[in-house]
Order: C-alpha cells, then structure tokens, then sequence
C-alpha cells in the first residue's frame, strides 16, 4: 500500500505544476491577449496542446490500434467494463459528497448488480436493468458546491483541464483502486489499461477534429461545455454558458 510520503509527493506535484502553469500563464499574458477570458494561459496551452498531439500520435494511438488489432470487441467490452466497475465507488463516493441521495442509491444498485450478476464487472446487467452509469469526480463535485473552475489549461500528457479540475485529480487519485495495490505492477497495469482502454474508443475521432479550422479552440470549448454539463447532471441554467460566468 503507498505510504503517506508517496501520497504527499503525488499531492506536492500536482499542485507545483498549477502553480507552475499559472505563473507562467502571467508572464505570457504580458507579451499577448487571449480572446477567450476563460483562457489566460492560452500560449501555454496551445504549446501543450501540440506536445500532446505529437504524443498521442508517437505512442498512444499506435497502442491503442495494437490493442483494438488483437483484442476483438467482446474482450475490449468485458476490459472496459471491470475496469470501469473496480473504479465505480469513487462515483458512489462523490453521490455522497454531492448529496444525491437517489444517485447514491442508484450507483450503489448499479455497482452491486454488476459486481454479482456481472461477473466482478466483467458484463453490465445494471444498464439493462435501468441503472445506467454515471460520472461524477472531485472537479464536479467542488463545482456543484460553487467553487469557481479557475483558468484553462492543457495538462502535459492528460489533456483539458481547469485549475479546479487539476486539484481535483489529487481527490481522484485516492479512490482509485490501484492506489491501494501493494504491489505496484499491479497498480501501473490497471492505470495504464485504463488509459488504452480509454483511447481505443477514441480512434477515428482525430481525423474529425481535423477537419475544425483550430482544433485546440474546439477542444477547449468542447471540454469546458461539457464540464458544465456534467456538474448540471445535464440541466444547466442556460445563463452558465456565458463564459464571463462559467461556475
């Protein structure tokens, strides 16, 4: 099990890396304007954006057509949903913290059914019965009790986030299941299938995004809508999609 310097030195470097990009997004904003407020550090960003996309293209989507070429999709299916079910109490957890009682029954059903009659998660009976998944992380939660998302900025290697978001990961990274693996093969092989996983379903999307005059501005635009959506539980008051005001 990780020791509590391991968990203070994940924590130190989270926030030394907000701290570090929002320093530097203060002495970029002195030599240009941004034309999106939500936006501060937007050279910053748009240099991390292109280090992601050179990444992407380098090792993860070449990995991701490796797994999709050997794993045929009801194997791919029966990965992502264990995978999926393992981490599903941080959900029921964040249900809580959010105080949705019905949520939190529902998430608790769906993680029981799928535990038992799914086979450890491997199927998901819980959404034929009506108990359809739901994502719910720190970065929401801190939303849906009012605290502002900060400024806009690409994570190196993670992608879209907001200063509340990053802070949130630090939460995240606690319930995580292969945070509590002694042994740290383990815990690296579920982070990194997860990953995979994750960016398989993802193949083809590139080439639409290309299509967008500035695929970063859509990118931004896209995560921080969403962002927005989820918080809401898909019923935002329409006044929150004025950037000047977005929670």
């Amino acid at each position: 099990m990780p020791t509590p310097s391991d968990y203070f030195v994940g924590l130190r470097g989270l926030f030394l890396l907000a701290l570090a990009l929002l320093l530097s997004g203060c002495a970029t904003t002195r030599q240009a304007s941004t034309s999106d407020p939500r936006d501060p550090l937007e050279s910053w960003n748009r240099s991390v954006y292109s280090f992601n996309t050179s990444l992407d293209k380098a090792v993860a989507k070449p990995i991701a057509k490796a797994y999709v070429a050997v794993a045929p999709p009801p194997v791919r299916s029966g990965v992502s949903n264990f995978l999926g079910n393992i981490a599903y109490p941080g959900v029921v957890v964040q249900d809580l913290l959010q105080a949705k009682p019905k949520r939190f029954i529902r998430d608790t059903g769906r993680l029981l059914v799928n535990t038992t009659v799914g086979i450890g998660g491997l199927f998901d009976p819980a959404t034929g019965m009506g108990l359809a998944a739901n994502n719910e992380d720190f970065g929401q939660t801190f939303g849906r009790w009012g605290i502002p998302p900060g400024p806009y900025f690409m994570l190196p290697a993670l992608g879209p986030s907001t200063l509340r978001d990053t802070v949130g990961l630090v939460g995240d990274h606690f319930l995580q299941p292969e945070s509590y693996y002694n042994n740290k093969v383990v815990g690296w092989g579920l982070s990194g299938s997860r990953l995979v996983a994750r960016r398989a379903q993802l193949l083809g999307t590139e080439e639409a995004l290309e299509r967008y005059l500035d695929p970063y501005t859509f990118v931004r635009n896209s995560y921080l809508q969403r962002r927005i959506f989820l918080i809401y539980d898909g019923n935002p008051p329409e006044q929150d999609y004025d950037y000047d005001e977005t929670p």
